[in-house]
Order: C-alpha cells, then structure tokens, then sequence
C-alpha cells in the first residue's frame, strides 16, 4: 500500500517551532509501519482550517491521484471542521484515512464531519458569549492605550504624531506580501483578512487583534502609500 502524508497547523509559529506537526508526523509513521505502507511523499500546510483553499492539500490529492496511493492525516480535523468541504473531499475519488481512526468508512466519516463543523461553531459561540459577558461587566476590551496615546500626541506634540504615521506606514508596508499572498487564495472580504492575520499571530500597530475596521484603515494606508 502506498500513502501520502499530509500534515498541518493553524499558525506560523506553529509551522516554525515544529509545535504539532512532529506529534502528526509519529501517528502517521506509525501507521505506515503498522500497515507495512510506503510513504510516497509528505506535505505540509501552515493554514486556519477555516480557509479551504490550501494549496499543499491539493499538491497531495493529486499525487494521491495519479499514483493510486492513499491520503492519510494524523486525525480528521486536520484537514479541516468545515463539513461541506470534508463531505465534498470525501466524494473527490482520493481515498484519505485518519491514522487515529483507520477503520472509519465514509458514513463515519460523514458524521465525523457534522460533529467537527458542530464543534467548530459551539467554539465561536462561546467566544462571542464570553466577550458579551465581559463587556456586561463593563470590562474594556482591545488595547485601551492606543486611542489615548494618540490624543497625547495630538494635543500639540506633532514629532509624536510623525513618529505614530511612520510607525504604522512601516507596519502596512511589512504587511503587504501578506496580504498579496492572502489575496492570491482567495482571502480578500475584511473580515476573512482579519481573521487571518490574527491566526498568524500578526497584530495592528497598536499590538491589538484585527478587525473590520482595522484592516480597512490597513487598505486606505497601503493605497495611499502606492499613489
């Protein structure tokens, strides 16, 4: 029996520090030794499970494809907890296996599917509950020195508010093959770019999450810089 591995992680600090992937990696080698498989090749995606356009997973389909070989993760959620993309995979013709659960047939997996994407979305629901709770409490959310700093430099310093536009110029311009390369997959609506640039661990010059509103201003700066 032939295989193809394929491995991923969410973030880039992840991908770097190897965090997750050598745990994938033992299941997997595992299950080739127990199964007397050849690993054909292995790819690795550093992408949120949230994006389905990931172009090392369509590297392996095809290999897997083309050699008749079988794709095999280290657990279902690896590949990703969007059910419609799972059951549209699982109806592709590459036949893919879980190294945690080798015997599941394609109703198992279908079911596995719904329950990730559940999972998935009970995760966001608690989230945005969790932040509604915290600002019923009146907890101030997001970086509560950045507007402030920009009222002390606006209130007559103006070398402090050249220092700020510079710093974030520079950000933005740090920023851009990023965003190129979110673009050329696809990722271009204001909130799929914030939440991408916050899976990788990047944040606003003010050391805040993105948001909407963020990366819009984000936008407005890179335009204004290439005029």
């Amino acid at each position: 029996m032939k295989i193809v591995s394929y491995l991923r992680v969410s973030t880039r600090r992840q991908g770097v520090s190897g965090l997750g992937l050598e745990a994938q990696r033992a299941a997997i080698e595992n299950f080739a030794q127990m199964s007397h498989a050849k690993v054909v090749d292995t790819f690795t995606e550093i992408e949120s499970g949230k994006f389905n356009a990931r172009p090392e997973l369509a590297k392996a389909l095809h290999l897997a494809k083309i050699t008749g070989a079988i794709l095999v993760i280290a657990k279902l959620d690896r590949l990703s907890r969007n059910a419609a993309f799972l059951l549209t995979l699982r109806d592709s013709g590459v036949k893919f296996i879980a190294a945690d659960m080798p015997d599941a047939n394609d109703l198992t997996v279908g079911i596995m599917a719904l329950v990730a994407q559940q999972e998935r979305e009970a995760i966001s629901k608690r989230t945005k509950e969790a932040l509604l709770a915290a600002r019923a409490r009146g907890v101030r959310l997001g970086n509560p020195n950045g507007a402030a700093a920009l009222r002390r430099a606006g209130s007559g310093n103006a070398a402090s508010v050249q220092a700020i536009r510079h710093a974030a110029d520079t950000h933005a311009r740090n920023l851009k093959p990023v965003l190129d390369a979110l673009a050329a997959d696809g990722v271009v609506s204001l909130g799929a770019v914030a939440a991408a640039l916050n899976e990788r661990g990047m944040l606003t010059p003010r050391g805040a999450q993105w948001h909407k509103s963020s990366v819009r201003n984000l936008f407005a700066r890179i335009a204004a810089q290439d005029r």
